[in-house]
């Protein structure tokens, strides 16, 4: 994508692209460091006591091509370690609620990271209220609180029909400004699709059969110091329900080893996640479509525990 200035791009946002899939259960409690970029992890959005519990649950983690995408295409990686809880306002009574959580997510360029994270200013709206004055409010639309921040992917199609990924962050290089990637990476898998395995549809509206409310609840993001303006904060909760599906998905093998090449352990934990094996069952879907949608949002006062 030609380097250009950022351009606001509301959602809803349309995207297709490749998604692999790995799913895991997660124990409430305590979270690895590594489960927050360190912005995030030193603000409020990682702080259980206004942001929220960790309770655990079903998990993923997705890495995702972009094909197309209103910013261009990209690759992405996200950590979603299961469900948080918090409160919010209704009607005005307060409501405990639980939902999934995006705590930390790397793309490849700075059009998404600067568009996910954003809270932009559209303008005044004018309302009546006391001796019927007309009082203006201003009116923000947050994308999606989306804790993005940039990385470098490599991608490797092997013989064998695998694909191995490997993810160097902006974020971990101790560069406040994240001007750089780093030399080690956070994040590496090899996916092999399974051969026998046929090739069936797959969305993600089978939560809802199942029980699982698949929205995400974000909190508000602090701002960061990024080289290319693309770490904007927010004020307000988001929530939205993202959408996935595809007619072509398969079952695949998925290596989750974090071994480099002097067989030394990445992000702390052999296998990524601790308690989490090598081998992991995960999914591929091609040719997917990926929407996320107009977003829910309140102010903080709305959302404390």
């Amino acid at each position: 994508m030609e380097d250009k200035s950022i351009v606001p791009v509301p959602a809803p946002w349309k995207l297709k692209g490749t998604v692999y899939m790995i799913s895991f259960w997660a124990k409430a409690g305590k979270l690895p460091d590594f489960t927050y970029s360190p912005l995030e992890a030193a603000s409020d959005f990682a702080n259980p006591i206004l942001s929220g519990q960790h309770l655990g649950g079903l998990s993923q983690f997705q890495i995702i091509r972009y094909t197309e995408s209103p910013v261009g295409p990209y690759d992405e990686l996200i950590v979603c370690p299961g469900f948080f809880n918090y409160q919010a306002d209704e009607g005005g009574q307060v409501k405990t609620k639980k939902n999934a959580r995006i705590t930390r997510i790397y793309v490849s360029q700075k059009y998404t990271c600067w568009n996910g994270r954003k809270s932009e200013l559209l303008g005044l709206v004018f309302r009546r209220c006391c001796r019927d004055a007309l009082c203006a409010d201003i009116e923000a639309i947050v994308d999606w609180n989306i804790p993005k921040h940039l990385a470098r992917f490599e991608f490797d199609d092997l013989p064998d029909g695998s694909t191995k990924v490997k993810v160097y962050p902006h974020d971990t290089t101790d560069d406040v400004a994240e001007t750089r990637a780093s030399e080690s990476p956070f994040f590496q898998a090899t996916i092999q699709p399974i051969k026998w395995s046929p090739y069936f549809p797959l969305s993600s509206d089978i939560f809802k059969y199942i029980g699982i409310d698949a929205s995400l609840a974000q909190p508000p993001l602090p701002a960061g110091d990024g080289s290319q303006k693309e770490l904007p904060g927010t004020e307000r909760w988001c929530k939205v329900v993202p959408d996935q599906k595809s007619r072509k998905a398969c079952l695949a093998w998925v290596d989750m080893s974090q071994r480099g090449d002097k067989e030394v352990p990445r992000a702390g934990f052999e296998n990524f996640w601790p308690g989490m094996g090598r081998w992991q069952l995960g999914l591929k879907m091609e040719d997917a479509e990926i929407v996320f949608g107009d977003p829910v949002y309140w102010n903080p006062s709305q959302s404390k525990l």
